[in-house]
């Protein structure tokens, strides 16, 4: 083992934080300060000074792309020899997914080494087939999938104990029926773990864990339960980016693990990405921690503009980001947040007609795309024929299933061919019953597409044919550049090729003899799908467009100009029912806040949609203005009350100097449509102010200058 050689790039305090030695180390890493950069050096400290192989340390994240960003900077200063080894470097359920087939003994919970992963939606599904089955009465079924998540983690939420229903007996079933399909969901991954490796004797030499504070109550004691068994633990996080509480996270993780363990709390104060005044305006945001020091001095301030509506100020965005790119900021390193998906169809729209390139942060699974969906049961079932959900749903899917006499195959038609495995007049049975047999042979996406004979099932004549076809073969693609494609022999060594998105480490050892490398491959390649999707499509992070996203999506993410729209009491914030949700929120705000590098503006409505509140919520107020630039353009003169008063006293004035004319009417029969009002007759309209009526409505006053409205020809009856 060479002698490390610490990197001259890191600051004091991140050096502090490799070189520590403590038995358990967290780090508060504030934003923009590096520490991404602090958890590779120190997995490489500990591999390279320390000799802690890789496969004695757990690396935990968040995310698939965080995983493969630690992996990729370390491969860039590593033996090949030594990448197979980092077997346990992935998001919580991926790590938790590797145990369970390598080294845990899941047949003592009642599942085999083949057991696969279902998503949440899937088990909702399952519960409900459950409560009908067996006539369970459960209150509240629009928070259904909520209550199996918390009661799974064993945290329920805050009004379960008063809710008196059958939830304990569905809970039951639930849980063994999965274990008789062979099936975990996500939590099952989790909790299963950690109940495991309690009476196991491996156990890792170190716990290292990424964006600690987004840790909920099951991931929280599966990282207890690796450190109890001996491992020692650094961790790194910033309790001001906690925003996703609604789905468990909580700030009470450092707490929690510093009086656990008597850790030792380092920090990491410098800011590298933004500069000094985008830093203290976020500051006002921050609820741990204190100030923060920044590495740029200065800056532009805070642009605080006042927008009609979102129409108007999409309009205004548009002309902006083409200003902006004139000057030399590409597309790409421009960027519009917003609290609710919702907000972006207006952005795409006139971006679109604009001809400003875009690209919308979705995140999409695999259950948003039917025909992939469908076909990732078809291969469920063909490698597990127990999973008796998955081939009632191939079979009898409405869209892509068999069909008798012209018309779909019903579910208990499906489950009686199951049942009495009929093949005849059933080809689809018969192929998914054969896949394994004919597996070997089945060696390109379009041979496993033929295989399946998939054009009878996306029906040619279908206007979703060739998207179809073209989504099936991505999938395919997809599951071909990870298969092992060479011998049909029992798995040996590292068969998946190094680089690729789904690869988490070495496939596990088959228990069975009869099981090979193909068939362990595509079970491995299910699971993973099912953990982390399908891309939709290939998008390239170097395409020159603006990026549109939620506040929630642009965490980790950073943009020399940032646009955050809509910040109004309603949006931002959105409506809160107590300070834990108002706490949130701030959370949030500061998180998009701290993605911009060099320009932020920040933007509200004067005549925001429905729900939400006129004029700037109370977070702009919490700015100190000596960082704010109240734009001239964006300021009053955009409050439609004064723009009135003020068309009225200049039209006042102007008639008191010469002798009034008579007031000129709308032409006859002259319309206009409007984006919340629809079609309208306009009754009355000069240089400044239009007046129309809107069926249903009634007359509406508009400032023609922010209306975003156009002229149509005729009533449109």
């Amino acid at each position: 083992m060479g002698e490390f050689v610490m990197p001259g790039y890191l600051n004091e305090y991140q050096r502090k934080a490799v070189l520590d030695k403590s038995s358990a180390c967290l780090v508060n890493a504030n934003v923009g300060s590096g520490k991404t950069t602090v958890l590779t050096v120190k997995i490489r400290y500990l591999h390279e000074s320390a000799d802690i192989s890789y496969r004695d340390m757990v690396v935990l994240t968040f995310t698939n792309k965080a995983a493969n960003e630690i992996k990729e900077r370390l491969a860039a200063s590593e033996e090949a020899s030594n990448l197979p080894d980092m077997r346990y470097f992935g998001t919580f359920h991926s790590v938790a997914l590797q145990l369970l087939r390598e080294i845990l003994p899941v047949g003592q919970l009642g599942y085999t080494a083949d057991f696969q992963v279902m998503d949440p939606e899937e088990e909702l599904d399952l519960a409900l087939e459950l409560i009908r089955e067996r006539k369970l009465q459960i209150k509240y079924k629009n928070r259904l999938k909520k209550r199996l998540e918390q009661e799974t983690a064993g945290s329920p939420g805050r009004n379960s104990s008063r809710i008196q229903d059958d939830m304990p007996l569905l809970q039951e079933a639930l849980k063994e029926e999965k274990k008789k399909r062979d099936r975990m969901s996500f939590s099952d991954l989790l909790f299963n773990t950690e109940q495991l490796l309690e009476g196991t004797e491996w156990k890792p030499q170190w716990v290292i864990i990424d964006e600690v504070q987004d840790c909920d109550a099951l991931q929280l004691r599966l990282i207890q339960r690796l450190v109890d068994k001996g491992a020692s633990l650094f961790a790194v996080g910033d309790p001001n980016q906690v925003i996703y509480s609604w789905r468990g996270s909580a700030c009470n993780v450092f707490y929690t693990l510093r009086a656990a363990y008597d850790a030792v709390e380092l920090s990491l104060p410098v800011n590298y990405r933004s500069s000094e005044t985008i830093l203290q305006a976020a500051g006002a945001f921050a609820q741990n921690g204190g100030g923060f020091t920044g590495s740029r001095q200065g800056g532009n301030k805070i642009v605080v503009k006042n927008h009609y509506d979102p129409f108007q100020e999409a309009c205004y965005l548009a002309d902006r980001i083409r200003g902006l790119v004139q000057e030399g900021i590409p597309f790409r390193q421009i960027a519009v947040f917003y609290r609710l998906q919702n907000q972006s169809g207006v952005l795409e729209e006139v971006f679109a007609q604009n001809g400003i390139p875009f690209q919308v942060s979705v995140k999409k699974t695999i259950r948003d795309i039917p025909v992939l969906y469908w076909m990732l049961q078809v291969l469920r079932f063909s490698l597990n024929p127990k999973d008796r959900g998955a081939g009632i749903y191939a079979l009898s899917h409405k869209e892509y299933g068999e069909r008798r006499a012209g018309k779909p195959l019903s579910e208990k038609a499906a489950s009686s061919i199951l049942k009495e495995e009929k093949t005849e007049g059933c080809p689809l049975y018969e192929r998914m019953t054969g896949f394994l047999e004919a597996c070997p042979e089945i060696d390109s996406p379009e041979a496993l597409y033929s295989y399946f004979d998939l054009d009878s099932y996306i029906h040619p004549t279908s206007r979703t044919w060739q998207e179809d076809r073209d989504s099936l073969l991505m999938l395919f693609q997809t599951a071909f550049e990870t298969l092992p494609f060479h011998e049909n022999a029992p798995l040996h060594g590292n068969a998946l090729r190094q680089g690729s998105d789904l690869h988490h480490g070495e496939y596990p050892q088959p228990e069975g003899e009869g099981q090979t490398a193909l068939e362990t491959a595509w079970r491995t390649f299910l699971n993973t799908s099912v953990l982390y999707g399908i891309p939709v499509k290939k998008e390239d992070e170097e395409v020159d467009g603006v990026r549109l996203m939620t506040l929630h999506a642009s965490k980790g993410l950073e943009f020399s100009h940032v646009f955050i729209i809509g910040v109004n009491y309603g949006l931002i914030p959105l409506r809160t029912r107590d300070f834990e949700e108002e706490d949130e929120e701030r959370r949030l705000f500061f998180v998009g806040m701290t993605r911009a590098k060099d320009y932020l503006e920040l933007s509200f409505y004067t005549n925001p949609e429905s729900r939400v509140m006129p004029g700037e919520s109370r977070f702009l107020r919490m700015i100190p203005q000596a960082l704010v630039e109240n734009d001239a353009a964006g300021g009053a003169e955009n409050d439609l009350q004064t723009l009135k008063k003020m068309i009225l006293e200049e039209r006042a004035a102007g008639e008191s100097a010469k002798k009034p004319e008579p007031k000129e009417e709308a032409p006859q029969e002259r319309y206009i449509t409007h984006r919340k009002y629809g079609k309208g007759k306009v009754v009355a309209e000069d240089e400044a102010v239009l007046t129309a009526e809107f069926p249903g409505y009634g007359e509406k006053e508009f400032l023609k200058a922010f209306c975003g409205m156009e002229y149509t020809e005729g009533s449109g009856d």
